[in-house]
């Protein structure tokens, strides 16, 4: 597993420790089976932060690759303690065996958040790429420029990570909206 961890942002606000009770962590993942993407945003306000982002490379035969998703994903989730998670749906494929590989390193990914007992949410890249980018057929290049910009970042994270920060936000901006239409409602 690879991570690239950013430092919390305090511009002369409280200490991590005391922010993150008031501020919003989203673990978003990007499952895969060969490579998960992981990437951690921090909402507080109307600031999103990047918190840590990373990829997953898996070897060996398929249950060796489910087992290395399963357990990273584990760390990551006690590492970073999300409030919710954001996942990307799996779109289908031509080949059936593909489609269903990855299906279990989506269901691997997932099953390793249950310890943490929070909140899942799905999107399909289209929903993903359509909030980052304004293109629901926008491709991996175009999504981690914009994942970049959005957070602010020094430098660009790898396809994977930048697909999982972008289901990250996603999942921030639909967030937003459901408050918005629920104040409405009042």
């Amino acid at each position: 597993m690879t991570e690239r961890p950013l430092p919390v942002h305090s511009r002369g606000s409280a200490p991590a420790q005391i922010r993150a009770s008031s501020a919003l962590r989203i673990l978003g993942i990007d499952p895969g089976s060969q490579i998960t993407g992981f990437g951690v945003v921090e909402v507080d306000g109307r600031r999103t932060t990047a918190i840590g982002w990373g990829s997953i490379r898996t070897e060996g035969d398929h249950s060796a690759r489910l087992r290395e998703i399963f357990v990273a994903i584990g760390r990551v989730v006690r590492e970073h303690e999300p409030h919710e998670i954001a996942i990307e749906r799996v779109f289908l494929h031509k080949n059936a065996d593909s489609a269903l590989k990855l299906g279990q390193a989506r269901a691997a990914a997932i099953c390793a958040t249950f310890g943490a007992d929070v909140p899942i949410y799905e999107y399909s890249a289209r929903q993903v790429k359509q909030a980052v980018v304004g293109n629901g057929g926008a491709d991996k290049e175009q999504v981690q420029h914009m994942v970049q910009l959005i957070l602010g970042m020094q430098e660009r994270a790898a396809p994977d990570a930048a697909d999982a920060l972008a289901a990250a936000i996603c999942h921030v901006n639909q967030r937003g909206m459901r408050g918005l239409l629920a104040a409405m409602k009042v």
